[in-house]
């Protein structure tokens, strides 16, 4: 009688194993890189980091000279004032949502196109300035060309010297002026003059507080 034989296992061909192995890996690398696209598709929808107008400039800072200016428009203005340009890759979230904080963040603390309501911020500017906190570090390492040389350094700081101390004294004499206005020409030009001076430094205090938070 024949005794009926056990089928035996086909070997597996050599390095199929090894291939059905790495085709697994590929498939779940390609699941996450779609999972990851998606997610980066979804949170360009945020509309926090949006291109936006920027508000109207009120009153600029008044630079003393066209050079101090100039140096403060490329290393300052972006983020300290309203008339910023930002580049079409810093609208590409998630870094355009610190852009955005950056910005709003400056224009609170220091804003020179509303100069009569942060002309008292020119000196925390200047030790800003000087002990190289301004402009940012991570803002330099997209923005190279705004970072300062001494001689910028140093031309800065003056202009924001001058620009302070005009700013005291013309707050000082605009407060004892403003009696005197309505009198003649000359008394209205007094009187013109203190009401800026005593309007801003009415508001000096109110955004001092938020500067500092």
């Amino acid at each position: 009688m024949a005794i009926d034989e056990e089928p035996q296992e086909t070997a597996a061909p050599p390095g199929g194993r090894g291939r059905s192995r790495r085709g697994g890996f590929r498939q779940a690398l390609t699941w996450t890189g779609l999972g990851i696209l998606g997610l980066f598709l979804l949170i360009q929808l945020v509309p926090y980091g949006w291109p936006r107008h920027n508000p109207r400039v009120v009153k600029d800072a008044p630079w003393p000279d066209a050079e101090s200016a100039a140096i403060a428009h490329r290393s300052c203005y972006s983020c300290h004032s309203n008339e910023g340009s930002v580049p079409a890759y810093d609208y590409v979230a998630p870094a355009s949502w610190l852009v955005r904080h950056d910005i709003n963040r400056a224009r609170s603390r220091l804003n020179f196109s509303d100069w009569d309501n942060y002309s008292d911020k020119a000196s925390k500017a200047i030790d800003d300035v000087l002990s190289k906190r301004m402009p940012l570090h991570r803002y330099l390492l997209v923005h190279p060309s705004a970072k300062l040389s001494q001689a910028e350094v140093t031309k800065l700081v003056a202009a924001l010297t001058t620009m302070d101390q005009e700013a005291r004294s013309g707050g000082g004499s605009g407060g004892s002026g403003s009696g005197n206005g309505g009198s003649g020409d000359g008394g209205s030009g007094s009187g013109s003059n203190s009401g800026t001076g005593g309007s801003s430094g009415g508001t000096y205090g109110g955004s001092g507080g938020s500067g500092n938070g």
